[in-house]
């Protein structure tokens, strides 16, 4: 079964700006890893609709799920309902079921049902609604897209309410087995030759370097390792190139340490 790619694309101009830190990458990985998923890009965008068109056309045309975070309220900052339509070239439609959703939502809170409230069950037509636990307003899917909410409280449960009821059939079925060493006084221009002859050596497994300038506990050394993403045959696989990477660095006369 061949496993699609994850993105996510974070909306919003304070993001951008700095007015708030974003919490959605790391939190998407966290529920993607627990799946035996992972992320393979992200994309921020500010509230430029343009832009947002131009990102969604070209990750429609993709086989990849995409989760987008933000821009699907109803004030005149959020564009990302009316870009996911441009960029499908649908037109915008009233959702009967999320018009009751938001009724629904008002009678509980006392709210007026008004057309502002409304205004955010605006989808692209034909489109899926995701259910929000925290206050009914829902989010929408259309194929492998799925925008949702950029509140955490609200956006979080969404992204995982997706991927267990829509891609229950990828939960665990290729893993990433990994192995790696810390590589100490030796510069990455000697060390780049090993990795690129250990690719070719071991096809499916990437060697990865990851420089580090040190501190007070660890003199500035480099974690350099091995690392695949497949079935349990991926984890014999890695041990070899791994073994093979100590090999060559104990010939190189390397001064390195192993990780558990």
């Amino acid at each position: 079964m061949q496993v699609p790619k994850f993105g996510l694309i974070v909306v919003g101009d304070e993001i951008l700006s700095g007015l708030r830190q974003d919490k959605h990458v790391p939190a998407v990985i966290e529920r993607l890893g627990a799946r035996g998923l992972s992320l393979s890009w992200v994309q921020m965008v500010g509230d430029d609709r343009d832009l947002l068109v131009d990102t969604l056309r070209r990750t429609f045309n993709s086989d990849d799920v995409v989760f987008s975070c933000g821009g699907i309220g109803g004030t005149p900052d959020d564009h990302t309902r009316q870009a996911a339509a441009q960029a499908l070239g649908r037109p915008i439609v009233r959702h009967a079921g999320a018009v009751d959703l938001i009724a629904q939502r008002c009678a509980e809170s006392g709210q007026p049902l008004d057309e502002y409230r409304l205004r955010m069950a605006d989808f692209p037509s034909d489109v899926d609604l995701i259910p929000n636990p925290y206050n009914r307003i829902a989010g929408f899917s259309v194929g492998r897209h799925h925008f949702v909410p950029g509140f955490p409280v609200m956006a979080w449960p969404m992204i995982e309410w997706v991927l267990d009821q829509l891609y229950p059939q990828f939960h665990h079925v290729s893993l990433e087995y990994k192995r790696s060493l810390l590589l100490f006084k030796t510069p990455e221009a000697r060390i780049t030759p090993v990795m690129e002859t250990l690719e070719r050596e071991f096809p499916g497994c990437r060697l990865f370097s990851l420089p580090s300038v040190g501190d007070d506990k660890l003199a500035r050394h480099i974690e350099l390792g091995v690392k695949a993403r497949g079935g349990p045959e991926c984890k014999e696989t890695v041990s070899q190139a791994f073994d093979a990477l100590v090999k060559t660095l104990e010939q190189m006369q390397c001064p390195i340490e192993l990780l558990q």
